[in-house]
């Protein structure tokens, strides 16, 4: 099947699934937590097979983490499921009713996107959530994750069709793309696919951009950062900045800057490099951390660099006006912390932090859809336009205009005959 048959049955999946009630949805996602587990043989023996190859070709130790597929993640994304599931229906929802004239009601409806398509990396439980939350929000998805899980994305993708499909709707809601000519094809597609949305480097995120007339919503890269005051709670700090670090080396959350103040330097990185080594994570510094602490030097790379990896650049800064300044010029605005205790610095750091998550004494690892309660997310957008931050259900929505009259006509609003009346009411549309 080529890609302009694939995106006209999504098309037609969305027709009909965006018609569908939040009951029937609801269902489907339900069924598709045990069918996972059901097909867990299947898609185990996938990843298997997914994994010894991608070993073979030297893939990285951290990125081979996020491409296994076993026991705790099925878990992980079966919970999701279930939580998806017991979320409000996020379509059909009045944002206002606005009365124009008499009779006449003009609602705003929150409603599907229609087809979206989504590349993501080689991470197998991505494609469950992803379908997941297109399927609840009634979108139809078009999924390509990377080549080192099609075994295991297979395998995936046949759970979820075959959960439609016994649910009573339409499996091609949910279609997996296998090649790079797949996705090349789908950027040609603007009759038929409504949003791309790109989950990897800045770099691939551009080129999407570059090469569709398809709006795009891009989630780049996670150069997260963390900024220890001099007014930080040491032994707090220490906590959330070795958590930010290495609680998960490998996911777009995990901290790749860390940022001291000068007058906290001195008591808090002789410890945490201990931490640090404690954990096997490489650290490179600027000269004035050099000082303190036995590091590699850091190059002017490492301040733009998303590592992925047991990596950590750490900078000394003179203020926490350099540190917000440090942020914005290198970061890709997708969440960054302060620790301290001083309220004001607080309060500066998150006005002026211009990212998608700004945190005060937290590890950024929080920074998810399923966290946030929002069921999953199709990922973390670091842009602002539509959606920002965790991307979950209220980002697959737009919405539109329902004007619902008694016979009302323009000439009797310019003859005078009737007035308007522009009130805003507290009612929910009827259909």
């Amino acid at each position: 099947m080529n890609m302009n048959e694939m995106a006209v049955l999504a098309r037609e999946a969305f027709y009909s699934l965006s018609a569908e009630s939040d009951e029937r949805r609801n269902q489907a996602l339900l069924r598709m937590a045990d069918i996972l587990e059901e097909d867990a043989d299947v898609i185990f023996s996938a990843n298997v097979e997914d994994l010894a190859a991608a070993k073979k070709e030297g893939l990285a130790v951290p990125l081979l983490q996020r491409l296994k597929f076993d026991e705790a993640k099925l878990a992980q994304v079966q919970a999701g499921l279930r939580s998806l599931a017991s979320l409000p229906d996020p379509i059909g929802h009045t944002v206002f009713c606005h009365e124009i004239t008499e009779g006449l009601k003009l609602y705003r409806v929150t409603c599907p996107i229609g087809v979206v398509g989504v590349i993501f990396e080689s991470r197998p439980d991505a494609l469950v959530q992803i379908a997941s939350l297109t399927i609840k929000s009634g979108n139809a998805a078009l999924l390509k994750g990377g080549r080192e899980a099609l075994r295991t994305n297979t395998a995936l993708a046949g759970s979820v069709r075959r959960a439609l499909e016994e649910t009573g709707l339409p499996a091609n809601a949910a279609q997996l793309m296998e090649t790079r000519e797949d996705v090349a094809a789908m950027l040609k597609e603007d009759r038929l696919v409504d949003l791309i949305i790109p989950r990897g480097s800045n770099a691939f995120v551009r080129y999407i951009m570059d090469n569709s007339r398809i709006p795009v919503l891009g989630h780049a890269d996670g150069i997260c950062h963390v900024y220890v005051d001099k007014d930080a709670d040491l032994e707090k700090a220490w906590k959330v900045a070795l958590d930010s670090k290495t609680q998960n080396l490998s996911v777009c959350n995990a901290a790749e800057t860390l940022l001291v103040h000068a007058g906290i330097a001195e008591a808090f990185l002789p410890r945490f490099a201990e931490m640090l080594r404690e954990k096997k994570v490489e650290i490179r510094g600027d000269e004035r951390t050099r000082r303190l602490i036995a590091c590699e030097p850091a190059s002017a790379s490492d301040w733009s660099t998303e590592y992925l990896d047991a990596i950590l650049s750490i900078r000394v800064v003179d203020s926490l006006e350099q540190a917000v300044e440090h942020i914005n010029f290198y970061g890709s605005h997708h969440t960054d912390c302060i620790l301290t205790e001083n309220e004001g610095a607080a309060r500066y750091f998150m006005d002026r932090v211009d990212s998608a998550g700004v945190y005060l004494n937290v590890s950024t690892r929080f920074a998810d859809g399923f966290v946030y309660g929002l069921g999953a997310e199709v990922g973390i957008a670091t842009g602002k336009i539509h959606a920002r931050g965790p991307m979950g259900l209220d980002g697959l929505t737009t919405y539109k205009y329902k004007l619902l009259g008694e016979g009302q006509t323009m000439g009797e609003m310019k003859s005078g005959l009737r007035q308007y009346t522009h009130r805003i009411l507290p009612e929910s549309c009827p259909l």
